[in-house]
């Protein structure tokens, strides 16, 4: 497993080089010059050619595209991934003090579609063909289909705006009672863990179903165990080894819904930089954001992989 674990990093590297290149090439074609906006002018408002390119100079823009690259990749590799256009501030220090908020939202949104998929794709498999299973897949349907943002604004209107039970923005902290933290948790976790939680219930529903018609199954049923043992402790478990396949991919849709998400509830997160950084085209932080995401999401799925090892003896076999 150890070595499987350090060809999984080593194979990141290429990847992340690839994302690197992309997310830099994006950016370096977007219309907009960076230099008007830090000069507070329009393109079309004069500024004198000795002040423009002094800035140009100051950013490094007036440096080739792949010389700009490589000391992106160099600096990143340190760990500097270089100062705000806006703020002047350090990139990676404004990140990281943003990515607890997004961490706190993504795992409590994760937590939420496990609580909600796991009974739902049971009950759904379980009584099969009957009312429950058509409510669960009914409701796994329409989660799948609507976007997240949709479910935000519902959310907000009935929550936030009508009944004034929630708040609607903003981040909660324990300093503050864990009673504020939760409050502002909830409406931003369940509308991010809404879709996830969709998706879940549906394909446990479909591998559940699966393992009950194994021949397994029918001899625990046999040998007269309980219902709720042959449930949870034979078909539950290989019915969840599938489910964690996927699972990786989906915690990416998460961080991509967070984006969004964070926007709508003016939640301090990392997807929020993001979003005011385009609107600012401050490339430095848009590159370091998005190339922090998309590490964390390779580690993530390189610790769902790990995790099916140990559900699936067979696979922890071909790893050793």
């Amino acid at each position: 497993m150890r070595v499987y674990i350090i060809r999984r990093l080593l194979q990141m590297i290429p990847t992340l080089l690839i994302i690197s290149f992309m997310i830099f090439g994006l950016l370096y074609l977007t219309p907009g010059d960076p230099v008007y906006l830090m000069l507070g002018a329009g393109e079309s408002q004069s500024i004198s050619p000795e002040t423009y390119e002094m800035v140009r100079r100051d950013l490094g823009l007036d440096q080739p595209f792949f010389v700009r690259y490589l000391d992106f990749v160099k600096g990143a590799v340190t760990g500097d991934l270089g100062e705000s256009y806006v703020t002047k501030q350090d990139v990676f220090s404004e990140i990281m003090a943003r990515m607890p908020a997004t961490l706190q939202l993504t795992l409590c949104a994760m937590i939420i579609s496990v609580l909600i998929s796991i009974p739902l794709g049971i009950l759904a498999a379980v009584k099969h063909n009957s009312i429950w299973d058509s409510i669960s897949t009914f409701l796994a349907t329409i989660g799948v289909s609507l976007p997240k943002f949709w479910f935000a604004l519902v959310l907000i209107i009935v929550f936030s705006l009508n009944l004034g039970w929630l708040p609607s923005k903003g981040i909660g902290y324990l300093e503050d009672g864990l009673g504020s933290y939760l409050s502002h948790m909830a409406l931003p976790a369940i509308s991010l863990g809404l879709g996830l939680a969709a998706t879940q219930t549906r394909m446990i529903r479909s591998s559940m179903l699966d393992v009950l018609g194994q021949d397994y199954i029918r001899f625990a049923r046999s040998k007269g165990l309980k219902e709720k043992v042959v449930l949870l402790g034979h078909a539950m478990k290989n019915a969840l080894i599938p489910v964690v396949t996927v699972f990786g991919s989906e915690v990416g849709g998460l961080l991509g819904g967070a984006v969004v998400t964070e926007t709508i509830f003016a939640w301090p997160g990392v997807g929020r930089l993001i979003v005011n950084s385009i609107g600012k085209r401050d490339y430095p932080m848009i590159q370091g954001a998005t190339l922090m995401l998309c590490t964390l999401f390779l580690l993530i799925n390189l610790l769902v992989d790990i995790c099916y090892a140990g559900l699936n003896p067979k696979i922890r076999l071909e790893k050793k």
